[in-house]
């Protein structure tokens, strides 16, 4: 009889053994794919930056065709993986009808409701715009500098709409939202390190443009198919954007074109997609935080592929913003 009752116990420790292990690894599995989608978008989002920079520094393209390009590449790779992801979903919808609407939206991936996500012509727009003062700012800026511009702007631009919106902030957001217009004002203060003026206006309209498609986007269901028809929606713009690059075309080199399709396809594409893949395994939290490494990684990229210079007043002006960026989203309630 006792050794029965030890063969059961020994039995039953064993398998709660499996099961923990069983879930520890599981929950490794997961840290570790949401680390590994999340490290990826975000080296595509710096190398945006890189693309655009090497590609226009050195007049292998000029803004207004490589502007055409990226939204002609990023449409066509965004429509392809909008086409997977549809046959995905329909292939899967009868499968999951058990599921609660909700637990479809936490997943990201099986809601029938995304299909019917064909973003909006304002979006479109907002998109265009963001393209192209992007392309038009790094004719002048570093490659560090206007993705810290940009991605500050973003920021500001939506904690803007949060206070229009009456949302309610702390003494210590309104503080850290102080300091990182200081921040601002300081990267700014003529020097021999001083952006171009022309260039940082561009690339702040680039940012508050952004801002505003991201505002936008917040309703949808499906982030990846909204973006993928916003893309498609922007394509009307390419003939006008083509017209008015039409005497830059004898100074347009192969390697511009690459560098543009790249951006469009792989940095802005397979970026966007991957992204949005990751931002169900983040809190809103998290993602928040996690794209303060975008600024950071365009300048490394910056330094070694372009051979830029890190200036000190960069250093402390990058520091300030995005260290009170992140006070003000860990704050945020």
């Amino acid at each position: 009889m006792l050794n029965i009752l030890l063969c059961l116990t020994s039995t039953a420790l064993l398998n709660a053994a499996l099961f923990y292990a069983k879930t520890l690894l599981m929950i490794v599995g997961i840290i570790l794919k949401a680390a590994l989608y999340t490290i990826t978008a975000l080296i595509a989002f710096a190398a945006n930056s890189l693309l655009c920079r090497m590609a226009l520094a050195d007049g292998a393209i000029d803004a207004w065709n490589f502007t055409a390009i990226r939204l002609l590449s990023g449409a066509a790779c965004l429509g392809l993986i909008m086409m997977a992801q549809a046959h995905y979903l329909r292939r899967n919808s009868l499968k999951r009808t058990s599921l609660k609407r909700t637990d479809l939206k936490q997943t990201g991936n099986f809601d029938p409701a995304a299909l019917t996500d064909k973003g909006d012509w304002l979006s479109a727009i907002s998109l265009v715009v963001y393209a192209l003062c992007f392309s038009v700012a790094y004719q002048a800026l570093d490659t560090g500098t206007g993705a810290l511009i940009l991605f500050a702007v973003v920021q500001l631009t939506m904690i803007g709409w949060g206070i229009y919106n009456k949302e309610p902030l702390n003494r210590i957001q309104w503080l850290a939202l102080l300091i990182a217009l200081i921040g601002f004002i300081y990267l700014m203060l003529p020097s021999a390190a001083t952006p171009s003026l022309s260039g940082a206006l561009m690339m702040a309209i680039s940012g508050a443009a952004w801002g505003i498609y991201s505002i936008r986007g917040k309703t949808c269901v499906s982030p990846l198919r909204t973006t993928g028809f916003n893309f498609l929606r922007s394509l009307v713009a390419v003939p006008i954007l083509a017209l008015i690059g039409m005497s830059y075309l004898s100074t347009i080199s192969m390697t511009g074109v690459m560098l543009a399709v790249a951006s469009g396809a792989i940095a802005s594409g397979i970026g966007y997609s991957i992204w949005y893949v990751a931002m169900p395994l983040l809190k809103t939290t998290q993602s928040a935080v996690v794209q303060l490494c975008v600024p950071v990684l365009a300048a490394i990229m910056g330094v070694v592929f372009l051979s830029e210079q890190l200036t000190l007043e960069f250093i402390i002006a990058s520091s300030v913003i995005l260290g009170a960026v992140l006070v003000f989203v860990l704050n945020k309630k």
